[in-house]
């Protein structure tokens, strides 16, 4: 199973594909779709489906992990993360994806162990995980524990496994 992990940002958004052969995960690739500062919000939107759009494409995952929306104390940010959500679930359907979610505790237990580990603790073991010597840049490394969070939730029982979104 090959599963691209998404961390959704409209400045930069994360990607992590890794592939699992039974409990064995191995590193696809990693990187995120970066919009400057400058660019107006329709233009960062239109660049997040595009490049998303065409990594899809390439990489050919079999389904999308994204994190669950979290509490924002401003509006206008949640907003705007909302409509780079719908982006990024629009271009994953899309492409024939089904799409599941994560709350943010959740990836970090299924990655560390604990549902409080701190960012820096997930990546070191995404980076054990993967067998990874480079750190990998932030936003990609939040992506690869999202995919490897959906690869370690897996279940064989119906009523347990996770439901796309």
């Amino acid at each position: 199973m090959r599963v691209i992990g998404i961390d959704t940002s409209l400045r930069s958004t994360g990607l992590g594909i890794v592939e699992a052969r039974g409990s064995v995960f191995t590193l696809v690739e990693h990187g995120r779709i970066h919009n400057p500062a400058a660019l107006p919000l329709s233009a960062c939107l239109h660049r997040l489906a595009t490049a998303l759009s065409e990594t899809l494409a390439r990489v050919r995952p079999d389904v999308a992990a994204i994190e669950d929306i979290f509490f924002a104390k401003n509006a206008r940010t949640a907003m705007i993360l909302g409509e780079a959500r719908g982006v990024v679930i629009a271009a994953c359907t899309a492409a024939g994806l089904p799409v599941f979610e994560y709350p943010p505790r959740r990836v970090k237990q299924a990655v560390s162990g604990s549902g409080a580990a701190e960012k820096a603790q997930v990546r070191r073991m995404v980076m054990t995980i993967l067998g990874m010597v480079e750190e990998p840049q932030e936003d990609a490394g939040d992506a690869l524990a999202i995919a490897i969070c959906h690869l370690n939730t897996r279940s064989p029982v119906p009523e347990l496994a996770a439901k796309p979104i």
